[in-house]
């Protein structure tokens, strides 16, 4: 064989059907389920990449998320049947009904949640230290806080009568007996408001003014972490000093809020996500609580509703937004 045949043949070896060159296989991918907007997540999605990092896995080199929003918790179970259908290596649940709803979808696909409240008692897992079966995560118990967050709202208003409580009716974890605890000790009234739609908050605070509540206190749910801008703008137009509880909503221009660090409990639930993809089981990884809470307040949002902020108020923030 001369020269020129052997670097003509040389150049042909690209195009050989040799094993090494063979098409690689996919990137494993994980199936994010929530109720859109995409933008309620945002700091959310920044702890869960981060948590999978710290694992190895960053999004786009090795490993693909695909993000499945549904326009009303309605839409959820057929969301979570696209995604056990899919057969996707990991579904990420936020909040207690897209759990619900992926854990009916799928008994084999690994489920990660993040729930908010007791998951035993939703009957998402068996126990917390051996949830079973193919589904763990982590347990933001928001309902815990409830007293707290009245204890904080009455610092701000210390001669309100009566406290507006905002519920979703339609969340199997929603309980207020401890807020309605905390209230009786000291001689509060509390107004329970439920509400499952932007018109039903919008009328929510119609009932708020009518029934001259003094507060409210927002409870912890995934409709209304979406809807936040909402309801920070209704609290605003109608004057209403509000409690919420994540940072998100005072990052939105809320007057305070008190709860678990989302960002932090997702990069948690980032390193769940990692360590199944590298092939631990949900049923070996027992249920997480969070270890961090926050307590934060917006001071030009005080300003604008008339509210000094009392120096004992400022000394108990973790954050003050100016």
């Amino acid at each position: 064989m001369n020269r020129r045949d052997f670097i003509s043949l040389l150049g042909g070896a690209a195009a050989w059907p040799l094993p090494a060159r063979a098409q690689q296989p996919p990137l494993p991918v994980v199936g994010f389920l929530g109720v859109a907007p995409a933008s309620a997540y945002a700091t959310r999605l920044d702890g869960l990449r981060l948590g999978l990092r710290e694992l190895g896995f960053v999004e786009g080199a090795n490993v693909t998320i695909e993000f499945h929003w549904a326009a009303s918790e309605a839409q959820l179970p057929e969301l979570a049947a696209e995604l056990a259908k899919r057969k996707v290596a990991v579904i990420v649940t936020s909040g207690n009904t897209a759990t619900r709803a992926a854990k009916s979808a799928t008994s084999n696909i690994a489920i990660a949640f993040s729930a908010a409240d007791d998951p035993v008692r939703l009957g998402f897992v068996a126990s917390f230290n051996r949830p079973a079966g193919n589904v763990t995560g982590i347990s933001l118990i928001t309902g815990a806080p409830g007293p707290k967050r009245i204890e904080l709202l009455r610092g701000f208003v210390p001669k309100a009568t009566t406290i507006a409580v905002l519920a979703n009716p339609s969340n199997p974890a929603e309980d207020i007996r401890g807020e309605q605890a905390a209230a009786r000790a000291i001689g509060q009234r509390i107004l329970l408001l439920g509400a499952t739609s932007v018109a039903e908050i919008e009328a929510a605070f119609a009932t708020i003014v009518r029934e001259h509540a003094n507060a409210l206190l927002v409870n912890a749910d995934a409709f209304f972490t979406a809807q936040r801008e909402v309801l920070v703008m209704q609290a605003a137009r109608y004057q209403v000093p509000a409690m919420y509880a994540w940072r998100e909503f005072t990052q939105a221009g809320g007057l305070m809020s008190y709860g678990t660090s989302l960002s932090y409990s997702y990069r948690q639930l980032g390193g769940y996500v990692g360590r199944i993809l590298r092939g631990e089981k949900p049923a070996e990884l027992p249920v997480m609580q969070p270890t961090k809470f926050e307590f934060v307040i917006n001071v030009r949002t005080a300003k604008s509703l008339g509210l000094e902020v009392p120096d004992r108020m400022l000394a108990l923030a973790d954050e003050v937004i100016e």
